[in-house]
């Protein structure tokens, strides 16, 4: 067991190593780092993390993370509102967007169905977007789940609900490897899958 000299030094550790990915020795260090910064410097590191709690929107309209109810994509008329590309989360949202190779508009579900992870269809934000779906104005729908067992299951299981509306849905080319998440992958084999997407029929693979 680590021995602290001191509790406050132990609870910023604590703090940190709660985290996702961050062990107790990378906690230490990151600790002792803001305890070499000024306190002015400190304090400002901590009101970002608090503002970001207090102020952070869910978009209403695609339930990206956004300053205002509507984020700036959903917002820019410049953008194709036919067309909504399909991610898991956030992080998806930017890994796409990194490529410069769509113009359409997206949907975060939140996650995936996981069984596993005790995570099912009424978790993630499918109930918005079938209210956009329903609207008449989609012309193409993309799935860009993840290439994984939870993202294809996740994939078949919103095909079976939206195929009855009539709108075509494609699914990204597997230029990314099996498993993958969008976010680990490099840009240009990312912005290859968007562009050579193909017609989804509920057994793609």
């Amino acid at each position: 067991m680590d021995h602290f000299s001191s509790k406050y030094l132990e609870q910023a550790v604590e703090a940190f190593a709660s985290l996702p990915g961050i062990g107790k020795r990378t906690a230490l260090r990151l600790a002792l780092h803001l305890l070499d910064r000024d306190l002015p410097d400190v304090e400002r590191f901590a009101e970002t993390f608090v503002e970001l709690k207090r102020n952070i929107f869910y978009c209403a309209c695609c339930n990206n993370l956004s300053d205002k109810e509507i984020c700036s994509i959903c917002g820019n008329p410049a953008r194709d509102h036919s067309t909504i590309c399909l991610v898991e989360s956030i992080r998806d949202v930017m890994a796409v967007e990194n490529t410069h190779s769509y113009n359409g508009v997206y949907h975060v579900l939140g996650g995936i169905i996981s069984p596993i992870e005790g995570i099912g269809p009424d978790q993630l934000s499918i109930d918005l977007l079938m209210e956009r779906l329903q609207s008449g104005k989609i012309k193409e729908l993309i799935f860009a789940l993840p290439a994984t067992v939870e993202g294809d299951t996740t994939g078949f299981y919103l095909f079976r609900q939206i195929e009855p509306l009539g709108i075509p849905i494609s699914i990204i080319a597997r230029g990314i490897a099996v498993g993958d998440n969008l976010e680990y992958t490099d840009e240009i084999s990312l912005s290859r899958s968007i562009l050579q997407r193909r017609p989804y029929s509920g057994t793609n693979s």
